[in-house]
């Protein structure tokens, strides 16, 4: 437990370390390298275009992480008379406090110290459970980091090329770039800050890709009406059109959140189908 407390905290921490490392990078040395074209339009010039689709990804990345952590699980024991405590919550989940109370769906988190309602999983680069209040946000939140790292990747790949006159046209050039690149490096040949945008080019294709994979798989969930606590627990759930789970989760203003951080909206579906 001990071990999983710290994973919560230092595993935030490391995505925003690499969060302002790409920001830096794009900002400071992929974008002005792009304006040393001379012969491009400047109101239509790469840098320009590049920067706007940056930072419009950046945005919406960090838009929605910031209201996946407000959007905290909601504390069900503060309202049920559940007795003092986390162990109190827990046992009522367990139903050793009162058989067959316990609602569907929920789950005691002892990291949050809270019962979430269609709770998914703890994500520790989040810091926070992952439920009903926040799941339009997390994946929204997957969507644009695997966007922002493949945008980082292609600009950071074009700055390569350039900086050290090589191309990629080959796919296996990308695979054989870092141990070339580290044998270079330690024979002086290549400089620190071209070994550093090499080592970041592996760290966002492989974020990319854990985002885009992760993303995948929580949408197939949504379109069958499971969370991923549901498919562990091996619970049964009632068969429903995927139409009413996406609209449970995205709401009706789906196509606001694909372009801005706006707070989940997926229960105004329930409440409506409870009226």
């Amino acid at each position: 437990m001990l071990v999983l407390r710290l994973l919560n905290v230092v595993a935030p921490a490391y995505f925003l370390c690499i969060s302002l490392v790409t920001f830096v990078l794009q900002i400071f040395l992929f974008i002005p390298s792009m304006f040393r074209d001379p012969s491009t339009n400047p109101l239509l010039s790469p840098a320009l275009l590049h920067g706007a689709l940056f930072l419009f990804l950046s945005a919406n990345a960090l838009g929605n992480y910031v209201l996946v952590i407000q959007s905290s699980p909601e504390d069900l024991g503060k309202g049920l008379n559940l007795g003092e405590g986390a162990e109190a919550v827990a046992d009522w989940l367990d139903g050793s406090r009162s058989p067959g109370s316990a609602l569907p769906s929920t789950h005691f988190c002892r990291l949050c110290a809270r019962v979430t309602q269609r709770h998914d999983h703890h994500c520790f680069f989040t810091g926070n459970c992952i439920g009903r209040r926040n799941m339009r946000n997390f994946i929204m939140f997957c969507l644009y980091t695997s966007l922002a790292c493949l945008d980082s990747l292609v600009a950071g790949m074009a700055y390569i090329s350039a900086a050290l006159s090589m191309s990629f046209a080959n796919p296996l050039a990308f695979l054989t770039l870092l141990p070339h690149s580290i044998s270079q490096f330690f024979s002086g040949a290549l400089l620190s800050s071209e070994m550093f945008v090499i080592l970041m080019l592996y760290l966002w294709l492989g974020i990319g890709l854990a985002c885009a994979g992760f993303c995948c798989h929580q949408m197939l969930l949504i379109l069958r009406g499971q969370t991923r606590y549901q498919v562990r627990k091996g619970m049964v759930v009632r068969a429903r059109p995927w139409r009413e789970n996406l609209q449970e989760v995205f709401g009706k203003r789906w196509l606001l959140g694909l372009l801005i951080p706006v707070l989940n909206v997926g229960s105004d579906y329930r409440r409506q189908k409870e009226k």
